[in-house]
């Protein structure tokens, strides 16, 4: 990052090449949306390259980076909340996820283990999906980026205790949707 700060474009290159796949998971899970996911992507990363002085050297890059992200991600959803012409189930639904026949045949010549396993994780997504954005952010950073508890605080703009306060009832709000499948 001390070369990207700089000005070097092929440090940067690499950086992007190493961070832009985290980065759109990040991104995907709380949009719910592999296209806007894409281009949110993009956008982190020129703000990156926009904001470079501002990092510190020194400090751990993905904090920094999730945070743009996140932001970038809260600031789309609060977008498509003010302009409600088609719900944002809908519209996840025809753009983002699929989920067509190919997917439902595809799953059934998987057998039946095959087909409850596409079943639960379309389970698990949409139960990620229902929670409120902070909840959803909380739980995304800590349970699929494995992030720490302060880590994700510094990104989302609260305090640790605040983190694990969401963190918990995002995990009970999942427990009681995702009922159906504990075994």
């Amino acid at each position: 990052m001390a070369r990207v700060q700089a000005g070097d474009e092929t440090a940067f290159g690499r950086l992007m090449e190493r961070w832009e796949l985290p980065a759109k998971a990040v991104i995907g899970r709380l949009v719910l949306n592999a296209v806007e996911a894409e281009e949110l992507a993009h956008e982190a990363f020129v703000r990156v390259w926009q904001q470079r002085e501002k990092y510190r050297p020194g400090a751990d890059f993905r904090p920094w980076l999730f945070a743009i992200a996140v932001n970038l991600a809260r600031n789309r959803l609060r977008w498509w909340r003010r302009r409600p012409t088609v719900s944002f189930e809908a519209w996840s639904e025809a753009e983002g996820r699929g989920g067509g026949q190919s997917d439902r045949i595809q799953a059934s010549s998987e057998g039946g283990d095959g087909l409850e396993a596409k079943e639960r994780a379309e389970a698990v997504r949409d139960a990620i999906a229902a929670l409120p954005v902070e909840l959803r952010e909380a739980i995304v950073l800590f349970e699929y980026e494995g992030m720490a508890q302060a880590e994700i605080a510094a990104i989302v703009g609260a305090t640790p205790k605040a983190v694990e306060t969401r963190i918990a009832r995002a995990r009970e709000r999942l427990r009681v949707a995702l009922r159906r499948w504990e075994r």
